[in-house]
């Protein structure tokens, strides 16, 4: 077994003893019992001559290849998400880019689902901003997203809250744009623990008046909604919006807390999958749906459940910077050969936190190639003074 000297969060360092890494059995060509999109991370270019704080440049070849691993073992990929820092250091021009070379590499696997983040990120957020600038930008992002023959995944918009004054400016909005998209789309409810600047979206600061506003554009437009995605981090929110939804519309969970028990489901129904955890826990994810579709409850929790304190470490507040911890599991795993992100958001998390990290995705039996994990682990820790 593997041995690292690694610091805990009241700044001890202690020696820690890697487990046994788990084998994931995964069958290829097996249908999943629930649709599943992995929201994914873009890799960054450290080489670039760009200062971070201000510009972004992707590497494509590991952004895209990233990509091709999620779908090699049939999971969906979201697309141009808050995971890939959307609106947090890649911008809509970027975003573009992302989603036309993502539309593209999905040809090379024949049942690839791919879903892309449309938004208003590309206006300026002032006083003077109006409720027709807003359905202007969504009308820009769908026409770009459709023209490249994309499935759309309708984001909430900073710019909505900044200008609407009630919750019938939402029901307008929402009315005109989905009134105009070609194929359903999949709805997106972000909490502000993810955006504070989405705070008190639907036009309300109370979350159950909230919801009732959100219903009532589903159902008065429930022929274009696939479905919604719900990131409230709140089980019983979910759960009780997902009994009121219409027959016909889906519920997506983005709760990086409680994801096992709302896929699994209920008597009453479950949720699909639309998450950022799934980033970084993907062979887990997979081989436990699969169990799953095979009834077989047991496995399908005994794989996820020890990944869970993994997510609710990586998702803690403050949430927004879960970004870091998605892409630090990749770069432990080889999936990238450095720990650098757009925007320089590496540096939003501490490193007695990613040390905290890596012990329970070692718990969750998520390092194949512990002695790389390690390695890399050790260089980090080194960067901080740490000997590793």
């Amino acid at each position: 077994m593997s041995v690292i000297i690694l610091p805990s969060e009241s700044g001890i360092l202690e020696k820690y003893n890697l487990q046994k890494p788990k084998d994931f059995l995964i069958e290829k060509g097996i249908a999943l019992p629930r649709i599943a999109y992995s929201a994914v991370h873009v890799v960054a270019k450290p080489l670039a001559t760009v200062d971070p704080w201000l510009d972004s440049m992707v590497d494509w070849d590991a952004t895209l290849n990233y990509r091709r691993y999620l779908w090699s073992m049939g999971l969906g990929v979201a697309e141009a998400m808050d995971t890939a820092q959307r609106g947090m250091g890649l911008d809509w021009k970027g975003a573009q880019e992302l989603i036309r070379r993502s539309l593209n590499a999905a040809k090379e696997f024949p049942n690839a689902i791919v879903a892309s983040g449309c938004g208003t990120d590309h206006l300026d957020l002032n006083d003077n901003l109006t409720l027709d600038d807003v359905i202007r930008a969504y009308e820009e992002q769908i026409e770009f997203i459709e023209g490249e023959g994309g499935k759309i995944i309708l984001m909430a918009s900073r710019a909505l809250v900044t200008c609407a004054k009630s919750p019938d400016d939402y029901a307008k909005v929402y009315d005109r744009i989905l009134s105009q998209v070609k194929e359903p789309v999949v709805m997106h409810w972000l909490g502000d623990m993810f955006d504070p600047a989405l705070s008190g979206y639907w036009g309300h600061s109370n979350l159950d008046d909230a919801m009732d506003c959100c219903l009532g554009i589903i159902k008065q437009n429930a022929a274009k909604v696939e479905g919604i995605k719900v990131s409230l981090l709140d089980k019983d929110k979910e759960i009780n919006m997902r009994r009121r939804l219409p027959e016909s519309v889906k519920m997506y969970t983005g709760d990086d807390f409680n994801y096992a028990e709302l896929i699994q489901g209920d008597s009453h129904g479950y949720s699909h999958a639309l998450l950022g955890i799934f980033d970084a826990i993907a062979p887990a994810a997979c081989a436990a749906l699969q169990a799953l579709g095979k009834n077989d409850i047991a496995t399908f929790n005994e794989i996820l459940a020890p990944t869970v304190p993994l997510s609710r470490h990586i998702f803690r507040a403050p949430t927004r910077f879960y970004k870091t911890g998605v892409v630090f599991m990749a770069y432990l795993n080889g999936h990238q050969n450095h720990f650098t992100m757009i925007g320089g958001q590496q540096s939003t998390r501490s490193i007695t936190h990613l040390a905290q990290l890596f012990k329970l995705a070692d718990l969750a039996g998520l390092f194949p190639n512990q002695e790389q994990a390690v390695e890399r682990m050790k260089s980090v820790l080194k960067v901080h003074g740490l000997e590793g």
